[in-house]
């Protein structure tokens, strides 16, 4: 059982941010799937910074065809990248050093910022590059 059901629900009707927000599903039920069968933090951390790289690969993307297209609310978008950027960065440093392990309560973080970024801002550039 997946802890993110990828689904029609969350196309933004833009193939290569569908097919980048499909991959970044897949890797956060690789870390749910890591942490329930209790792989250790070796497995978990390869799959956390794997998360992490691609992310920050997708929303570079993204950021790139808003300022080709001109997107209206770029500054904003872009505001919301950096502040996930920022706290997944400060996680992973804590995670480093041993300070803190990954486990349902980052999981469910993770889950609920996509889902509401991917419902809320995502939806809108979609649309916008949709139609420019």
């Amino acid at each position: 059982m997946s802890f993110m059901e990828w689904n029609y629900l969350l196309y933004v009707k833009v193939e290569s941010i569908d097919r980048e927000h499909e991959k970044l599903v897949m890797l956060l039920n690789s870390m749910y799937d890591a942490i329930c069968t209790g792989q250790g933090k070796d497995v978990v951390g390869t799959i956390l910074n794997e998360l992490i790289e691609y992310t920050k690969t997708h929303f570079a993307h993204e950021e790139q065809l808003m300022k080709e297209k001109k997107y209206y609310n770029f500054e904003a978008h872009k505001l919301e990248h950096d502040k996930l950027t920022r706290q997944v960065m400060e996680f992973k440093e804590q995670f480093d050093e041993g300070r803190e392990s990954v486990h349902l309560k980052v999981m469910h973080f993770l889950k609920s910022w996509l889902t509401e970024h991917i419902f809320g801002t995502d939806m809108k550039l979609g649309y916008f590059l949709s139609n420019h």
